[in-house]
């Protein structure tokens, strides 16, 4: 590689075609190896690889649903991934062209190698997300048993009551169809709005694991279930991304088919700049909504000595020391190798090697911590109060004036949607303003008063009465849905986003590409007529309140969302 930023690469001396094919077993067989190792080894720390004395499903299942689990969330994350890598870094042809006037294809040459790697291993990994999902609901099922695994026909009648009415086998049941949906569409979708779509449909994967998931049925169990959701959002993206950049290793010493402009080494300089940013956002949800978990399972100094207490530390400190590598590689590693200063195999060594190796290890953490008894019960009282069942919370104190300003309950999710937001526009802002294009301080106010509106009407007093008294919750409603987004309209983020952010020439669809599809699909021209949003707004009040949604509604889980 010479020490231009805009050249391909081509190969060094030892970076040779059948190099670059061992690159791929080399990064993923020290990550696999370890990861099994801490598996093994925090089962039998945290004691979940011991018979349970109150009834066990044998050896067989003990170890099997780990191992499955873990297949399962890696499979999970890998297809996540793949699908962001191929919606928004990697470019889908090798000669990409601006369109013509009334002209939609924008692809030039050949399927860019990267892209169609990238979607192979989508369509395998969703392959398998759906086969360990199954696996995983069956073995889930005899360890609720506890009795070893049998094949008398009665058990046939109580799989599929479990499958049918208990949340879990619900939960699990729902996770085999996404998961089979989303890897059917990763086999034949290759439009760039079709493969958009699928990895936003992707991610729905996550809901049903945040909500059995650990901390789900404690005291904040809506707190608890976004900030798993928010967690898993971020290792999907994260974890995932590293198996990606692996996968398009060997790819990394050869010359990209067809030049496009700003063409680069696979992987080097604009993709790994493009992971960086997004790697960036994960490690800060992982963080975050760890922080969140913890809190909930842990509650005093002394149960940090406890084997939970320890795995959460050992998961933590993984979670940092891959903070310290992904900064590391911003700063140096990324810039030696557009620098010409390091090759591109060695690259492959630092930013994927050394990270999947310590990924791994956290995700073998985790995979045990969600089958480890934490010190504070996530278990309801034995008699649980009619507002608990109702809303998964005691009643509030009386409501009093001072109630609107003292009675909080935080919503993660809502508050991780706000920061960003507000993150965001404040990044915007500067990057227009040091440009030396003008933004008024008017709008950035205003954009700031609705985000604060956002954060108190989702976490604030009337979020909570909300839940017990329907006058509050209707005023709550209409405050959603008519003071929040004035004041966030009159901000003009969509403007100021146009401004900020830069566009690609290299036939990848940004932020700022995704932004304009939205903007001028048929979809964004409907919603925002003015007669349709009036005949929305009215009548969607009209349908949901006078007809029986609303008690259907009320009678299940999601009324308390």
């Amino acid at each position: 590689m010479n020490n231009s930023r805009n050249t391909v690469a081509t190969a060094t001396p030892g970076e040779t075609a059948t190099g670059n094919r061992r690159l791929w077993p080399l990064l993923t067989l020290p990550a696999l190896g370890v990861g099994v190792l801490v598996l093994i080894a925090a089962s039998f720390f945290a004691g979940t690889a011991r018979a349970s004395e109150l009834g066990d499903a044998g050896a067989l299942v003990r170890w099997a649903l780990p191992a499955a689990k873990a297949l399962h969330h890696s499979s999970m994350a890998i297809t996540i991934a793949s699908l962001v890598f191929a919606a928004a870094i990697l470019p889908r042809s090798t000669r990409p062209k601006r369109p013509a006037p009334g002209e939609h294809n924008t692809d030039g040459g050949q399927t860019h190698p990267a892209f169609a790697r990238t979607m192979n291993l989508a369509a395998a990994a969703g392959s398998l997300w759906t086969v360990s999902a199954a696996a995983v609901l069956i073995f889930t099922f005899w360890d609720l048993v506890g009795q070893p695994m049998s094949t008398d026909p009665s058990y046939t009648a109580a799989m599929l009551d479990y499958v049918l009415n208990i949340s879990v086998g619900k939960a699990w049941a729902w996770m085999i169809v996404i998961a089979a949906i989303t890897s059917s569409l990763a086999f034949g979708v290759r439009s760039p709005g079709w493969v958009g779509a699928t990895a936003v449909f992707s991610l729905a994967g996550i809901l049903p694991m945040s909500l059995i998931g650990h901390a789900a049925g404690g005291d904040d169990h809506w707190g608890a279930v976004n900030s798993i959701m928010l967690h898993l959002v971020g290792v999907c993206l994260w974890f995932g991304g590293i198996v990606v950049l692996a996968a398009l290793a060997p790819l990394l010493a050869t010359k990209a088919p067809g030049r496009f402009p700003g063409a680069r080494p696979i992987l080097a300089g604009t993709v790994l700049h493009r992971f960086s940013a997004l790697a960036t956002i994960a490690i800060v949800l992982v963080a975050g909504s760890g922080v969140v978990n913890a809190s909930i399972r842990i509650t005093g100094w002394d149960q940090w000595m406890t084997p939970y207490g320890w795995l959460v530390i050992a998961k933590a400190v993984a979670t940092l020391g891959l903070g310290a590598l992904g900064l590391a590689h911003r700063r140096r590693v990324i810039p030696a190798l557009e620098a010409g200063k390091l090759s591109a195999t060695r690259a492959a060594w630092l930013v994927v090697g050394a990270e999947a190796v310590v990924m791994a290890a956290a995700m073998g953490l985790a995979t045990v911590l969600a089958r480890t008894a934490p010190p504070t019960p996530d278990t309801a009282p034995e008699l649980p109060t009619p507002a608990r069942l109702l809303t998964g919370y005691e009643l509030p104190p009386p409501l009093t004036n001072a109630s609107y300003v003292e009675v909080w309950r935080w919503d993660w999710l809502w508050i991780a949607i706000v920061a960003f937001l507000a993150i965001a526009y404040l990044w915007a802002m500067v990057t227009v303003r040091r440009r030396g294009d003008k933004w008024s301080i008017l709008l950035t106010i205003s954009w700031m008063v609705g985000l604060g509106c956002l954060f108190y009407f989702t976490s604030g007093a009337l979020a909570v009465y909300g839940k017990i008294l329907f006058s509050v919750h209707m005023v709550d409603h209409m405050a959603l849905t008519m003071v929040a987004p004035l004041f966030l309209v009159i901000g003009s983020p969509v403007t100021l986003a146009l401004k900020a952010l830069g566009s690609r020439t290299d036939g990848t669809r940004g932020p700022r590409e995704w932004i304009l599809v939205l903007v001028h699909s048929k979809f964004s021209a409907l919603v925002t007529n003015p007669l349709f949003a009036a005949a929305n707004f009215a009548g969607s009040i009209v349908i949901f309140y006078e007809t029986d949604i609303f008690g259907l509604r009320c009678a299940t889980t999601w009324a308390t969302s």
